[in-house]
């Protein structure tokens, strides 16, 4: 049996499921420009415009097909999302 460890028993074990969010991280900003796009589901943090402006491309078009197929990002399996991520990805 594995028992999760929490630091703090005040606050309550978060089901992972509960906890579903998908971080995009873009690396290439050189103009100085803080990018923070958040949604309910999914946060995009940096890049330059063109990287920050395709990765939220990307995951609005990943949530509107998981949506168009009756899923949430909970009920999709890691395998499902990566394949709607690389289908969505726009081409440079």
């Amino acid at each position: 049996m594995t028992k999760r460890f929490n630091p703090n028993p005040k606050l309550p074990v978060k089901d992972p499921k509960v906890m579903a969010h998908l971080l995009g991280l873009g690396l290439d900003c050189d103009d100085g420009h803080k990018r923070i796009t958040q949604a309910d589901k999914f946060s995009i943090l940096g890049g330059s415009e063109q990287t920050h402006d395709h990765m939220t491309e990307t995951l609005c078009k990943t949530f509107e097909d998981l949506k168009a197929k009756g899923k949430s990002l909970e009920d999709a399996s890691m395998d499902e999302i990566s394949d709607l991520i690389k289908k969505n990805t726009p081409d440079s």
